[in-house]
């Protein structure tokens, strides 16, 4: 009997040690096969992992159809968030209510599950698969991300929270200051892929996630965890990536990957291999680009249609110099963009960018930094709104930090900004060449640049009107050399 008992503890123990484990365990007694794990899954369940523990809030993962998200960031993580407390209180969305409710049902099959019921002291009190509880009073409400959520909240109140709401701590005898993992809401997939086109769903979808959804938590603690192939710049994560810049934790896990070595690897060889994803991309690069390598970019009218080019290492000119170009924010919800780069007769190099919405408390030291730090010869800032007065602060920063090699000047723009952006896009995809891997260098930056559209409502154009500024300021013996590029 106590062998039985010890052997009950270790499994327990090595359940709850991971949600990998978790998964792997559960999966296995209930189709009698093994989870195929792939680095995608070690990785999802190291985010899903800080989630159980506290240390994050907002997490938004990007992967492609049929690769085990379901499976592990829905439905076991559902049954050991309820596995380690069952008062977690869950909400559960997805594109419709079919798909929401086989999730909820998955939860219960593993609850149902024999070793789970031997481990741990959690049930569904109901075969109800849209809205059930534990009879500790936790549950999961199960719900199409376009529907009605009412009557039910995600996570549970802190005694913080609720000390602050109505300071009598004996209303709520049993909140502990210490409740641990309360629950969460978990979204996966709340758009299909046949809608996402449609400007009017995503936007439904958005706009319900503000008026609704972010609103059903009980506690500002309780995390919220989206989980979806990328389907257009503009579905839900990309909506929140734009409006909540820094604040979700993003995994993003293209099907294709790079390792140390350059060689490209398939995500999960057990899914697909190499071959099989480049016959995919070839049969419709729009849906691998998108769903597939979790890339989204409009169908057709990007102002830069080709890939921009790399480097490596920078080549060597008799004729080189470090330049900057600064475009100041207009309004309060622009982007300051500085771009650094050497300049060389045949091409220009970035070597750094600033692309933020903060002030300027932030923003002029930074660029002073990045300045001084590059040894830049040259830089050019933009006078409208405010950049005369900008140039001054940055100029004094540099020579407070020893810089007396920038020299620092500013002129007015009045040529018309998207006129200037369409004009040179030629000569910027020929003459401007990137650092390898500047999509995660500068992801801000690298989303204005390759989601900018010739036609339509671009939300911004400061990393654009930036780069075309680096063009418009080479020297003129570059110009001479290309000028058959303006």
């Amino acid at each position: 009997m106590n062998t039985n008992v010890r052997d009950i503890d270790i499994l327990k123990t090595w359940c709850l040690s991971s949600t990998l484990n978790f998964t792997r365990f559960f999966f296995k007694k209930k189709f009698n096969r093994k989870f195929v794990v792939g680095e995608h899954h070690e990785k999802i369940a190291s985010i899903l992992d800080k989630v159980l523990a506290g240390e994050l809030k907002k997490v938004i993962i990007n992967i492609a159809p049929r690769y085990g998200k379901t499976e592990l960031a829905v439905k076991n993580f559902i049954a050991e968030g309820l596995a380690l407390n069952p008062r977690a209180k869950f909400i559960h969305l997805s594109y419709s209510d079919d798909l929401a409710r086989d999730n909820s049902r998955g939860v219960q099959e593993i609850m149902a599950e024999s070793d789970y019921k031997r481990f741990f002291d959690a049930y569904p009190t109901s075969p109800n698969t849209k809205k059930w509880y534990t009879k500790e009073g936790g549950g999961l409400y199960a719900v199409s991300s376009a529907g009605q959520v009412t009557g039910f909240g995600a996570g549970l109140v802190d005694l913080e929270e609720q000390m602050d709401s109505d300071g009598i701590e004996e209303f709520m005898p049993s909140i502990t200051a210490d409740i641990g993992f309360g629950g969460a809401i978990i979204i996966d997939d709340p758009i299909k892929p046949d809608d996402a086109l449609s400007s009017l769903v995503r936007e439904k979808v958005n706009n319900k996630f503000e008026t609704t959804i972010r609103n059903r938590v009980n506690s500002r603690n309780t995390p919220i965890i989206i989980i979806m192939q990328r389907l257009h710049e503009n579905d839900l994560c990309g909506y929140l990536m734009d409006k909540e810049p820094g604040e979700w934790t993003v995994l993003s896990l293209p099907c294709i990957q790079t390792d140390e070595s350059g060689e490209e690897k398939p995500l999960w060889p057990f899914k697909h291999t190499m071959e099989e994803l480049r016959e995919m991309q070839k049969n419709n690069a729009f849906v691998f680009d998108t769903q597939y390598m979790q890339n989204p970019k409009p169908l057709q009218g990007l102002m830069y249609e080709n890939t921009f080019k790399t480097y490596d290492v920078i080549p060597y000119f008799s004729k080189m110099v470090k330049k900057a170009y600064i475009d100041t924010a207009d309004e309060g919800k622009d982007y300051l963009c500085g771009i650094a780069w050497v300049e060389t007769p045949t091409a220009n190099y970035v070597i750094d960018v600033i692309y933020t919405q903060k002030s300027m408390e932030y923003t002029e030291p930074k660029t002073a930094e990045m300045l001084s730090k590059h040894g830049i010869s040259k830089a050019i800032i933009e006078s409208n709104n405010g950049g005369r007065g900008f140039a001054r602060a940055v100029e004094a920063q540099c020579r407070a930090m020893g810089n007396n090699t920038t020299r620092i000047s500013w002129f007015h723009q009045s040529e018309n900004k998207a006129v200037r952006i369409f004009n040179a896009s030629a000569a910027v995809q020929n003459l401007t060449y990137f650092p390898n891997g500047w999509d995660k260098l500068w992801p801000d930056f690298y989303r204005s640049i390759t989601g900018y559209m010739k036609i339509g409502n671009n939300a911004h154009d400061d990393g654009p009107d930036c780069l075309t500024g680096t063009i418009e300021k080479r020297d003129a013996v570059g110009k001479q050399n290309l000028s058959g590029l303006f």
